[in-house]
């Protein structure tokens, strides 16, 4: 039977499912900064680094695919639970590693972390909102995220360029945070109103055909915000160095902080902005930022690239929210975690697509090449995303 939830334990639910929003990005992320030094290190191509990227949206996806809508059956605590634990052992390999392989099985240990915690915690920071405010859910998610990703980069840049144990340190603070985390889940809920009866058996996510234009276009916008973030957390750092010419590991984090900072304020401004307006303003601003993007990579210009950060930031903020508002208006409450795992699946396979194809073609054709592709493909999807955001809608609440 459901447990009741006073206020208090709603709010410490809340803000514990929120954080754990935080780790799925402070952990994706939290290699960011290290990628030109395993380069370096180790003798890595471009291939190779973006490899060690999308290796985690593979395996996201993989748990999507086989436990989805796992937490609809088993209780939201439990799959956070599992899903911080494994994350746990794939930061604790990256602070031992010793050579590749231990990054590789780290980064798949991750991948199966987040895949476990994504969709439950977003799906717990809706149901542990307070009567009436459920939809400062995707604020709060996409608030979340931007920290984690903020965090990820401010943390590791200044760890790296002024502290010892470069390549190291920034996993053991991960570490602690993460145990933390572990520690404030296992005094969630067991269970919810919202879990479906019956028992679980693995399934592909799905989708009501009822709410299926709803999420054609959420999954459009989510997918965009993803498809960005994987250019700018698989080669940023990169791109700082070797295009932007900037030799400070801080200052270049600082510039991918800023897509994190303006990403947090964006998401707290448009949160009063109609699902279907913040995918349109998102997927403008988008555009906007790709295109300063590929002008910073061309001119070599820090400002321009500190702009882009700025554009990307907005862009993501309103693209992820807005579509994750939109779904959850919508999407049945029983079968809410499924439905965001279809979501995320689609998402994180595109960002692992738009990895691996980045890696390449900077690996063939130079990494100056790459980027001007790229942005000229997510400056199409994102104009598509405002065009979905167009289309008549359903009922919003």
């Amino acid at each position: 039977m459901p447990l009741r939830v006073n206020v208090r334990s709603r709010r410490f639910a809340f803000w514990t499912s929120a954080a754990v929003v935080m780790h799925t990005i402070w952990t994706s992320a939290a290699p960011v900064m290290t990628y030109p030094l395993y380069a370096s290190e180790w003798g890595l191509s471009h291939v190779a680094t973006t490899s060690i990227f999308a290796i985690y949206p593979c395996l996201v996806v993989f748990m999507l695919v086989m436990f989805g809508d796992v937490s609809d059956f088993i209780g939201r605590r439990a799959a956070m639970l599992m899903g911080l634990a494994a994350s746990l052992a794939g930061v604790f390999l990256f602070a031992v590693a010793s050579d590749i392989d231990w990054i590789f099985v780290g980064r798949a240990l991750m991948g199966i972390g987040v895949g476990l915690s994504a969709s439950p915690s977003t799906a717990a920071v809706v149901e542990f909102s307070a009567p009436g405010e459920a939809a400062r859910a995707g604020a709060v998610t996409a608030v979340a995220q931007g920290v984690g990703l903020g965090l990820a980069v401010l943390v590791g840049g200044a760890l790296i360029e002024y502290a010892p144990f470069p390549t190291r340190l920034n996993f053991w603070v991960l570490l602690l945070v993460i145990a933390g985390m572990l520690v404030a889940a296992w005094f969630l809920p067991r269970h919810t109103a919202a879990e479906a009866a019956g028992r679980w058996r693995p399934k592909l996510p799905s989708v009501s055909r009822s709410v299926f234009a709803v999420f054609l276009t959420s999954t459009v916008a989510v997918t965009t915000a993803y498809a960005v973030g994987a250019m700018m957390l698989s080669l940023g750092a990169q791109i700082a160095r070797e295009l932007i010419d900037s030799r400070n590991t801080l200052v270049s984090a600082a510039a991918i902080a800023a897509f994190a900072a303006v990403t947090a304020a964006g998401a707290i401004a448009g949160r009063r902005t109609g699902a279907r307006r913040a995918i349109a303003i998102g997927g403008g601003a988008t555009i906007v930022g790709v295109g300063l993007l590929a002008l910073a990579a061309w001119r070599h210009s820090l400002p321009a690239f500190f702009s882009s950060s700025a554009f990307i930031g907005v862009g993501y903020s309103l693209l992820f929210s807005g579509g994750l508002n939109y779904l959850n208006a919508n999407a049945p409450a029983h079968h809410r975690a499924g439905t965001l795992s279809a979501l995320y699946l689609v998402a994180y396979v595109m960002q692992a697509a738009v990895a691996l194809s980045l890696g390449v073609m900077a690996t063939l054709w130079g990494l100056g090449r790459s980027i001007e592709i790229g942005c000229g493909g997510l400056a199409i999807f994102a104009a598509l995303a405002v065009a979905l955001s167009f289309r008549r809608p359903a009922p919003e609440r």
